[in-house]
């Protein structure tokens, strides 16, 4: 890398295809904070979304990674940038950036770099949002080409949901998220629900402050981390309580740590999923490499919003094709 490197950030709005629910709340835009790293004749981008949940707000990402910017000119890299910040949504923008960056400079492609296959013909999961039973069965219904749906659950009533979107959609393959709106309670008749609906995998059922309760559990269905695991240093606290692991760049704080994570949770005997927040097709693409070596994927951010960015990724239904260099990468 050369030793002169500019930075410049920027916050942008993208409306939601009318709104997105899950256990937490409603929202009807995706408010992301991109990243721009030059050296001049190249420019590398990164996109990353600010999550309440872990602390983060919009104005605290863009601070914290303008507080590189005289590290950066001084010739930061992108090893250098993981012991600089610590995992989260700052450095997920920054490396990205950086892996662009040297894509570009290198004239190959960033999956070329990192040694992996030409991310092409992937099948993402597709999202309902958190509604009434009977809302969530139309929109099952209207989703029923898709081959894998993804249910957001977390409230009284998850089983007849779940049991509704079958219902909707009695061909496609199923995943739910709970976002950690279940309890102990209530885990064994939701999970066997999600089983009698032929559930394949539940993400984070149960607080990730509170979840013994999924320790020695004996189920069918893959229980997957999603809050509870973030980068390498969160996955001991994972055996004997999860099957699978939710990898978001977000999380991980890059492409860089979430492809040590995924190497490091198969190494363990976990299945791998790779999620996003709800963004833009620029946070997408990233994940695309992560997704050559998952067993699900979940990247259908772009698919949610009322449009993206352009160039933006190319779906085919679900089907993700290669991104192209002018997205990233």
């Amino acid at each position: 890398m050369s030793a002169t490197l500019d930075l410049r950030t920027s916050t942008e709005s993208w409306p939601i295809a009318g709104s997105f629910t899950i256990s937490r709340g409603s929202k009807t835009e995706a408010v992301v904070v991109v990243a721009e790293i030059s050296d001049g004749p190249h420019t590398g981008r990164g996109e990353c979304v600010p999550y309440a949940r872990y602390g983060e707000t919009v104005e605290g990402v863009r601070a914290d990674i303008e507080l590189l910017t005289g590290r950066l000119a001084a010739g930061l890299d992108r090893k250098g940038l993981q012991d600089a910040m610590p995992a989260g949504a700052a450095r997920n923008a920054l490396d990205c950036a950086f892996w662009d960056l040297e894509a570009k400079r290198a004239g190959r492609r960033a999956w070329e770099l990192a040694g992996l296959p030409r991310p092409d013909g992937i099948v993402t999961a597709y999202t309902l949002s958190l509604k009434s039973p009977g809302e969530m069965r139309d929109a099952a219904h209207a989703a029923a080409h898709r081959p894998l749906i993804k249910v957001k659950l977390g409230g009284d009533g998850d089983r007849e949901r779940i049991a509704a979107v079958r219902e909707g959609a009695p061909s496609s393959r199923l995943i739910v998220d709970a976002n950690e709106g279940w309890t102990p309670d209530n885990l064994e008749a939701n999970l066997d629900a999600c089983l009698k609906a032929g559930v394949e995998l539940v993400e984070q059922p149960l607080p990730a402050s509170d979840d013994e309760a999924l320790r020695g559990l004996e189920t069918d269905v893959l229980v997957c981390a999603d809050e509870s695991a973030h980068d390498t240093s969160t996955l001991a606290r994972l055996a004997g309580k999860y099957s699978a692991i939710n990898i978001k760049l977000d999380k991980t704080g890059g492409l860089t740590e979430a492809l040590a994570l995924a190497d490091a949770a198969r190494d363990m005997g976990l299945s791998v999923m790779v999620g996003c927040m709800l963004a833009t097709s620029l946070a997408m693409a990233p994940a695309l490499l992560v997704a050559t070596q998952a067993d699900f994927v979940d990247l259908d951010g772009p698919l949610l919003l009322a449009r993206d960015r352009e160039p933006g990724l190319t779906f085919d239904g679900s089907t993700i094709r290669t991104p192209s260099a002018d997205l990233w990468g």
